[in-house]
């Protein structure tokens, strides 16, 4: 196969990677505490016989964005947004810690509590599980206080405390499942220092405008490779006839 026509068809491949993590972003700019995916092209050598004189460019997963999403004012009472930074301490599916912004919080049936995906949040011990109650307020520090159902608001009493963690940035690493967990694959120690709001949401931090340039852009380089592969078999065709 010609170098050039292989560079190109490559190219085509990783770009339309890129355009994938792109429109998983878009898809996400209403989701609560999303965190964007981010990627760069990488140039890699192509190594055989004779010189290497040909260069690919490969779509890298590039991490996650972790800048903050827009707080907005929601009044329920369930609704909770980290201040700054810092996570939400919740159970992954694979039944292991992990660590989320999503703050939009709902009781099931047997009172756990859980983020509107359905991963149940942890306090320091194990996940969270309420009483049947009237009224559920949470504080700053993560203190969930609860009037149980029948009695007055007098009753207000302490029933669990929300895990929140600060870990390194640099020790994240998100998962396929939008959670995000430590490099190591142990558990992130709580944080003090860490605080939340109740009655407000963060939103996903996607930012729409330059998602839509991205797209575009990625389009014509799309274009561009797929011009590349035309002219490659137009330079081949013509090689053959002056063979002849």
């Amino acid at each position: 196969m010609d170098h050039s026509l292989y560079v190109a068809m490559t190219g085509a491949k990783q770009i339309m990677q890129a355009q994938a993590v792109n429109a998983h972003n878009m898809a996400n700019v209403s989701t609560v505490g999303f965190r964007a995916d981010t990627h760069e092209f990488q140039s890699f050598p192509i190594y055989g016989p004779g010189y290497p004189t040909r260069v690919n460019a490969v779509a890298t997963d590039a991490g996650a964005d972790l800048s903050p999403g827009t707080i907005s004012n929601t009044g329920r009472d369930l609704d909770i947004a980290v201040n700054g930074q810092g996570f939400i301490a919740v159970r992954g599916a694979d039944g292991k810690e992990a660590y989320t912004r999503a703050g939009d919080l709902q009781i099931t049936s047997t009172g756990v509590l859980q983020t509107a995906s359905g991963f149940p949040v942890l306090s320091d011990g194990s996940v969270v599980t309420l009483p049947p109650s009237s009224q559920v307020t949470i504080g700053g520090d993560g203190t969930i206080s609860v009037v149980p159902l029948g009695l007055s608001p007098a009753a207000l009493a302490q029933a669990d405390r929300i895990k929140l963690v600060n870990p390194p940035e640099k020790d994240l690493v998100k998962g396929n499942d939008g959670l995000f967990r430590l490099k190591s694959g142990q558990k992130a120690a709580s944080d003090p220092n860490a605080s939340i709001s109740s009655g407000v949401l963060e939103s996903s931090n996607v930012n729409m405008a330059q998602s839509l340039i991205s797209m575009i852009e990625l389009q014509r380089m799309y274009e561009m490779q797929i011009k590349g592969i035309g002219t490659a078999d137009q330079n081949s065709q013509s090689a053959e006839k002056l063979m002849q």
